[in-house]
């Protein structure tokens, strides 16, 4: 009897990675990309929780693991995915989860088979293992980077590169124009966009992207519950590994998200649980971050609440200046309040250097708050 495994991938985006993972597929395994920018100790801690059959490391060796949990048929990767707290969590998705969503993304695009895309992202987030997926699944030519590297990028577009994936930290230093294409994902979009950007919604739990410009893709099905974003989609994981093991009990996904869906178009007010209650009021920090973006001398911006003895929390701002002087708590609440409620004005302004980010993007809301 042939025991499906898990395969642990310790090594960067390459084509050597390329070809393990097709390996593995082959042989019926399922791979497990390890991020890179984890220390030792973190590692460690993710492979006696999701519990690998076999570790390959850059160099291509591979070490059989003790305490080892097959895989059920079908299973093809396991990636892990934390959110902003808790402990990481092992995504299953499976070939059928994959291929759906490479299908939906290609009748949306209107791509195929010869369309080149480049790798530039993480292949431990679906963001960009999903441009690897493409190549083994759906015979893409690719370009593939460890890492993102302006010039490398510019100079892939150029030897034929069309289409990648980016987050908004990535397409800020790149020429948008050279590419035919960009996906953008991975935290909230800027306010402008050239027309070749398409932004996307989803999250490792729908392999990626199930929205492209607000508009699901075909095939998935969306709900609001009182208030919350539900999905229903062939993409949709399996279950989890590890820790929360526990078999989905739904074919509908409860995004924790916060949103409407209106005239087919879905728009995403922010994480319920990064909802700020101040005095008795509900306050979404992305409506206030794109009204203090608009400040004059306001590169960049961040919302969030910190506790607060007398009003439970207190709406706090994080701001990178453009000027050599920054903006002023009172400009930014009087500029807030000529466009939304007085409560939505912050009450605590930090200006910053920079804002720390994820590799994908997303603001390290702990880093940042952290910053003196």
């Amino acid at each position: 009897m042939t025991v499906n495994r898990l395969v642990a991938l310790d090594m960067p985006a390459s084509i050597e990675f390329s070809n393990h993972v097709r390996n593995a597929w082959d042989s019926g395994d399922a791979v497990f990309p390890i991020d890179q920018r984890l220390p030792q100790a973190a590692k460690e801690s993710l492979i006696r929780q999701f519990k690998p059959s076999v570790l390959i490391d850059d160099s291509g060796i591979s070490v059989n693991l003790p305490n080892s949990e097959p895989t059920a048929d079908n299973d093809a990767l396991v990636i892990a995915t934390s959110g902003s707290t808790g402990a990481p969590k092992g995504v299953v998705h499976t070939h059928n989860s994959i291929r759906s969503l490479l299908s939906m993304s290609q009748a949306r695009l209107q791509t195929d088979s010869s369309t080149h895309w480049l790798l530039c992202l993480p292949v431990s987030h679906v963001a960009g293992f999903s441009i690897l997926a493409r190549s083994i699944l759906l015979g893409n030519p690719i370009s593939i980077f460890s890492k993102f590297d302006e010039a490398e990028v510019v100079n892939a577009a150029r030897s034929g590169a069309t289409h990648i994936s980016l987050v908004p930290t990535t397409l800020q230093r790149i020429e948008p124009s050279v590419f035919h294409t960009i996906l953008l994902g991975g935290a909230a979009a800027p306010l402008q966009l050239p027309d070749n950007v398409v932004t996307t919604y989803g999250m490792t739990e729908t392999f990626g992207g199930i929205a492209y410009n607000g508009v699901p893709l075909d095939d998935v099905e969306v709900r609001i519950i009182n208030g919350n974003i539900e999905l229903k989609t062939p993409s949709l994981f399996r279950t989890y590994r590890g820790l929360d093991s526990a078999e989905r009990n739904t074919d509908w996904y409860i995004t924790g998200d916060s949103g409407s869906f209106v005239n087919n178009v879905i728009r995403v007010f922010g994480r319920r649980d990064d909802m700020i209650i101040t005095g008795g009021e509900n306050v979404w920090p992305i409506a206030v971050e794109k009204v203090v973006a608009t400040f004059p001398g306001v590169a960049q911006v961040v919302i969030s609440g910190i506790d607060d003895e007398e009003w439970g929390q207190r709406v706090t701002a994080w701001i990178v200046s453009s000027t050599d002087v920054a903006p002023t708590l009172e400009n930014i609440r009087n500029h807030v309040k000529t466009q939304l409620p007085s409560f939505c004005a912050p009450t605590e302004l930090r200006v910053v250097r920079e804002i720390p980010t994820t590799s994908l993007g997303k603001v390290d809301i702990q880093k940042l708050r952290n910053l003196k």
